[in-house]
């Protein structure tokens, strides 16, 4: 908390990227958001070279040690969404609230291409959801953000900061293109509890669909906000604990046993 020369940084780093502000450009027929959290990503990882000399690696260690305190803020904001928007919460239907469900797919998926590769309990951090700040909280309450667990989930966190609001752009844009999901679909779809995404992901099917835009817009931020707030109840109760499950039974298949402490790396 007392080294001002990494909090000084920072400031540099934010009001840069805010400078910069948001940019849209067109990509083929989906429309790519570019937002400030990127450009701030991306600047810190310039900072890092030892040559440059801008930060050394207790700066890199300070600056770990202050994400969990930076999140604790971050949930704390969360949860002041939770009163004002529970009326939009119920008109938004049942549906809405069963497209959480969808999420799950990613354990089934995610487990087994981790394992796969060769991931092994980083994979429980990687595929238990998309990554986004509320499950990075989670995993660095549960196993601490400097386990394998800790570098799996921040691992897909700044994957999907860097690469997900590009991709989620283009996918909104394939799919709106096949006509086989109503749009409003893709819109709650598009809602997995990462502003950037959603926004990227909007912003093309509002350009699909200018004639829907509000629409759409709503209905992204509708499955967004719930996203943000009953996800991490998800992540708990059922995704983690079956991330876990599912880790155990594709290495049984991978190596033929369930695998030691000391295999895992621990």
């Amino acid at each position: 908390m007392k080294n001002f020369k990494l909090h000084g940084i920072i400031i540099c780093l934010i009001i840069i990227a805010e400078l910069i502000g948001v940019k849209a450009f067109s990509l083929g027929p989906g429309k790519v958001v570019l937002l400030p959290m990127l450009y701030a990503l991306i600047l810190g990882i310039f900072t890092t070279p030892t040559f440059l000399k801008i930060t050394n690696q207790k700066d890199m260690e300070d600056a770990g040690s202050l994400i969990g305190l930076t999140l604790m803020l971050l949930m704390a904001r969360y949860g002041t969404l939770v009163g004002p928007t529970l009326p939009k919460i119920i008109s938004a239907g049942p549906a809405l609230l069963l497209q959480e469900f969808g999420n799950l797919g990613t354990c089934f998926l995610g487990v087994a291409v981790a394992v796969f590769l060769g991931l092994k309990r980083e994979t429980i951090g990687a595929a238990h959801s998309i990554a986004r700040e509320p499950n990075v909280a989670l995993i660095g309450e549960r196993f601490g953000l400097d386990g394998p667990e800790g570098r799996g989930v921040m691992g897909v966190y700044i994957s999907g900061t860097v690469f997900g609001t590009i991709f989620f752009g283009l996918m909104a844009s394939v799919f709106a293109g096949l006509n086989i999901f109503h749009p409003y679909a893709l819109a709650m779809a598009s809602g997995v509890g990462s502003a950037s995404m959603m926004t990227a992901a909007v912003g093309s099917l509002s350009v699909m669909y200018p004639q829907m835009a509000d629409q759409l817009a709503a209905f992204g931020a509708a499955s967004n906000m719930l996203s943000g707030l009953d996800g991490i109840y998800m992540s708990i109760w059922l995704a983690l604990p079956l991330t876990e499950f599912l880790y155990r039974k594709f290495c049984i298949l991978k190596y033929g046993h369930e695998l030691t402490e000391k295999e895992e790396g621990k």
